[in-house]
């Protein structure tokens, strides 16, 4: 199973471009999301995150769903297709539910497009990777600006990673941003 931790904080262009300053090079993705949910509501009840996204061109399919230890579960595929990749992620590991979940089709219901710049950075014993996101979120026809800085653990343990992001936070006067971007994107769209 893939296991996701990661911290994410409100900025702003400027305070984006402070941390490029100090942390570069990074890569440059172009990011644009489509997130799903079953007819039942399914995903949004158990906060799951089903999406497609194209990284730069390449589609990749996700499945996120929560732990008992507040990091996520998360499975990823290459596929141009969000049900043809079910069974891929199923066999990658995510919850044999998914099957079930998806067998009645999915449909969209928010989105979100945005530019990353990401860089693996050392974290104490480990690795994260900063990754400094602005763009809009997408629902009910309505877009919202963003800019955020997330830190994921890449290796190591999250102690690394919450130092690092809370040394962060502190140097670039970083607020913490407790909801994801499905989740914003999903309260835009008024859901």
């Amino acid at each position: 199973m893939g296991r996701e931790f990661e911290l994410k904080y409100r900025a702003d262009k400027a305070q984006l471009e402070e941390i490029a300053a100090v942390y570069g090079p990074f890569r440059e993705i172009a990011m644009e999301t489509t997130y799903y949910d079953a007819p039942s509501g399914v995903f949004s009840r158990l906060h799951w995150t089903l999406r497609r996204r194209l990284e730069n061109g390449v589609s990749v399919c996700t499945l996120k769903s929560n732990l008992p230890d507040g990091s996520r579960g998360e499975w990823e595929t290459e596929c141009g297709d969000i049900l043809q990749a079910v069974p891929r992620l199923i066999a990658l590991g995510a919850p044999g539910e998914l099957a079930e979940f998806t067998a009645q089709g999915v449909f969209p219901t928010c989105a979100a497009r945005f530019t990353r710049r990401a860089a693996l950075i050392n974290a104490g014993e480990g690795t994260v990777e900063l990754a400094l996101d602005w763009g809009v979120l997408l629902g009910g026809g309505k877009e919202l600006p963003f800019a955020e800085v997330e830190v994921e653990l890449k290796q190591g343990s999250d102690a690394d990673a919450i130092a690092f992001a809370q040394s962060l936070a502190a140097r670039f006067s970083l607020t913490p941003e407790p909801k994801s971007k499905i989740r914003r994107a999903l309260a835009l769209a008024g859901k």
